[in-house]
């Protein structure tokens, strides 16, 4: 005979909900995760509303969608509201059946869902109010049926846009926006600035659903329409598009879909400003690699998911699409916040070999040889100050680049005795490259001038905009080296975005 199971009846931990505010998301993170909802109930609309309110924030976040009725939002307010091992629609973007609490949290102290399901009909009102929570028992998990009285017409969302169903989640009390400043001024601006990473990041986490004409979703930040971001620039003429794969995963339904793209090179953008918002959110490197979409929506953009690559230079014109159903969550391990994954070991030869094809083809590209044939580079577009010579019986001599902008410019300023003395020296660097070394640690390198520190980035900087407002506006110099691709990382952006701040003044 089975002995009984002895157990404790435990009341949930009076801190938990404090915990699940540590997920990590960021404020884009955490409103596609409400917008994840948004999709699941069949909507049409969405509008995401911020405002400061005079050092009080709050934000909304409305849509037109399904609503929901009583044991609906009873349910959607509990935690873990579904099993991650159930079956579920296609179009269903959630799994755990947490991320309109852990998306909430994570920004707000407390939120309210207000929702109606029939045409016309009730209004529905739940929240969850952490302040109000440690005034009560630790025993006791209250969620309260009425917005806070506070609240006012910022819970009226649905009414002011005149909707006959839909679902408002409200944010209010957002002690995570605030810039940690004691200055309402640079408060405010902290706030008001994480806008536009918001619909940056949607454009791109939904780029697919806002792409469609007929079926697709309208999002609107303060009432602006959001355009898609297309990471792989499928509708450029220069943009080379690998054949479609796909491979069946033993005990899933569906199939994994692959498609590798490899961008255009700069030279085939017409201006500077499609060339760098076709860069992204991260910059040209960091958005290289596999972008994973489950059920069209984006969940990694631009990553080699552990596959025996790292991100590099050469191959940031690599980026390949790979389709999944949602009943792969599991096997992908697809976190709560959606923003991390691993592919099962079952397809890791095979993306493997894709993600090789790929990089090698957009290296190419980029050197510019393949479909582009030859090219000789103009001026204003060295940024590398080394350059190969292929000699007779296969051998390959590195050489400066005497063409580089900084290089020939100190050539040009040195007397005929001082430039033959330049000269040598450049030889004698050129003889001495030690080339076995450098290809042995070519993978592991950090990126060129990624190192240097801001002071040396200044100088470097400073050198090139003087070179090139020579033959160009200082603007127009500006945009030149703000867009070369071995600048895409963040200190050199902060750092070009300094200069030209103090240029202005």
């Amino acid at each position: 005979m089975t002995a009984q199971a002895r157990f404790d009846l435990l009341p949930p931990p009076p801190r938990l909900f404090e915990s699940m505010r540590a997920y990590g998301y960021t404020l884009g993170t955490a409103i596609a995760d409400l917008i994840d909802n948004s999709v699941a109930a069949d909507s049409r609309n969405v509008w995401v509303d911020f405002a400061w309110d005079d050092g009080d924030p709050w934000i909304s976040v409305i849509d037109d969608g399904n609503g929901m009725t009583d044991d609906e939002l009873r349910n959607a307010m509990s935690l873990q509201s579904r099993n991650p091992r159930d079956t579920r629609e296609s179009k269903d973007l959630g799994r755990f059946g947490l991320g309109l609490k852990t998306a909430s949290f994570s920004q707000a102290r407390r939120f309210t869902v207000i929702t109606r399901s029939e045409e016309n009909g009730p209004f529905r009102r739940r929240r969850w109010d952490l302040d109000y929570l440690e005034q009560q028992d630790s025993e006791v998990w209250a969620c309260l049926w009425d917005p806070h009285p506070d609240a006012g017409d910022r819970a009226k969302g649905l009414e002011k846009r005149g909707l006959t169903r839909g679902t408002q989640v409200l944010l209010e009390e957002l002690d995570r926006l605030d810039g940690k400043t004691n200055s309402k001024s640079v408060a405010a601006d902290h706030f008001l600035g994480q806008i536009d990473r918001v619909e940056e990041h949607l454009a791109m986490v939904f780029h697919r659903f806002l792409a469609r004409r007929n079926s697709g979703l309208d999002i609107y930040i303060n009432d602006s329409p959001i355009k898609p971001w297309d990471p792989f620039l499928e509708t450029h003429p220069a943009t080379k598009i690998e054949p479609f794969q796909s491979r069946k995963l033993s005990g899933y339904e569906g199939l994994v879909g692959v498609k590798g793209f490899i961008l255009p090179h700069k030279d085939k953008f017409d201006n500077p400003e499609d060339y760098k918002r076709a860069e992204g959110p991260l910059g040209w490197n960091s958005q290289q690699g596999f972008y994973l979409y489950r059920a069209d929506r984006l969940i990694i953009p631009g990553d080699w998911l552990h596959l025996r690559k790292k991100k590099h230079q050469n191959y940031q014109l690599a980026r390949i699409r790979i389709d999944i159903p949602n009943a792969m969550d599991d096997a992908w391990q697809i976190d709560v916040k959606k923003s991390a994954a691993a592919p099962p070991a079952a397809l890791t030869d095979w993306l493997e070999g894709i993600a090789t094809d790929v990089r090698e083809r957009a290296e190419k590209v980029l050197r510019h040889r393949d479909a582009y044939g030859p090219h000789k580079p103009k001026l204003e577009e060295l940024a590398d100050p080394w350059v190969t010579k292929d000699l007779s019986g296969g051998e390959t001599r590195y050489k400066i680049n005497r063409k580089h902008e900084l290089v020939d410019s100190l050539a040009k300023s040195l007397s005929e005795v001082k430039k033959q003395e330049f000269e040598s020296l450049l030889q004698i660097v050129e003889e001495t490259v030690p080339v076995r070394q450098v290809w042995i640690n070519e993978e592991s390198r950090p990126e060129p001038y990624i190192d240097l520190p801001d002071k040396e980035l200044r100088r470097l900087f400073s050198a090139l905009h003087s070179k090139k407002k020579q033959t160009m506006s200082p603007e127009e110099a500006w945009d030149e080296i703000e867009t070369e691709p071995l600048f895409q990382f963040e200190n050199a952006q902060s750092v070009l975005g300094e200069l030209r701040n103090e240029a202005d003044k």
